[in-house]
């Protein structure tokens, strides 16, 4: 991935890009909870995906901003499409690329087509910014192959600080159709909690594979630990955040802020 520079005259949104890059691959970081929040979702993901797939698998990645992971995919030898609402994004990532295939393919997640099925779906911190998540997965199951893959990760909405509703007790989420796809935590419209997933899964044709629960309040620099994360060694932040994936199931869907789940399209 090719190191840019910013220029006075870029849009905004690459702006807003190139402040992330900062944090997620420069190495720059103004945010440790961010940063190492960030990290462990990178890992996960790209174990999700990996352990099922092989270099040459085609993955759409949805929703995918300034496409750190699209290109991270590619380098690694998947064929891969990038996707976003926000058209400019294309050429901010195209500036980046430094070898692998990416075909780019901007628009909204729910109005999607393409000529051929997916071997993979990556939805990203997506899935809680839009007011129709069960239609949302289900439309992200309509582009993937029979046995095909869908990787997502979102803010557990099992997690102590969580204080946004449920989408499963909403009765009607169409009010919140206004204000969907906005970026950033403001977006945050449902965080959805372990026992929903089953249920959207089923409902959109498929099995749910693999959940797993990451990033505790100190890697995530919660409840006033900023500053302690900015004197630590990473190794003790590593440590504690490996401590606290071994806790029972029950703690952990209260402890721990991130999920990642590996879902698999069923056969016909």
């Amino acid at each position: 991935m090719k190191r840019i520079e910013p220029e006075p005259d870029w849009p905004q949104s690459w702006k807003e890009s190139y402040f992330y890059d900062q944090s997620e691959i420069y190495g720059e970081i103004s945010h440790y909870g961010y940063a190492y929040a960030y990290e462990n979702r990178r890992r996960e993901t790209l174990r999700l995906l990996i352990e099922v797939l092989s270099p040459g698998a085609r993955i759409l990645d949805v929703a995918a901003a300034q496409g750190n992971f699209s290109l991270t995919l590619a380098e690694l030898g998947f064929d891969v499409t990038w996707n976003d609402l926000r058209t400019e994004l294309a050429d901010y990532v195209r500036l980046k690329q430094d070898r692998g295939k990416i075909a780019f393919a901007a628009g909204n997640a729910f109005e999607l087509a393409f000529p051929s099925l997916f071997d993979a779906v990556l939805i990203t911190e997506i899935i809680e910014h839009v007011a129709h998540p069960d239609d949302f997965l289900a439309k992200a199951a309509t582009l993937v192959r029979p046995g095909g893959y869908i990787v997502m990760t979102t803010p557990n909405g099992g997690y102590f600080k969580n204080r946004l509703p449920k989408f499963s007790e909403c009765t009607d989420p169409a009010v919140f159709e206004s204000i969907q796809f906005k970026p950033n935590a403001d977006g945050h419209i449902f965080l959805l909690h372990v026992d929903e997933i089953e249920p959207l899964a089923q409902r959109a044709g498929l099995v749910v594979e693999k959940i797993a629960l990451f990033t505790n309040p100190l890697t995530a620099g919660h409840v006033k630990m900023e500053t302690l994360l900015r004197i630590l060694p990473r190794r003790i932040v590593q440590l504690a955040e490996r401590v606290s994936r071994s806790l029972p199931w029950p703690l952990k869907k209260k402890a721990l802020v991130q999920m990642g789940v590996r879902f698999r399209k069923s056969s016909p």
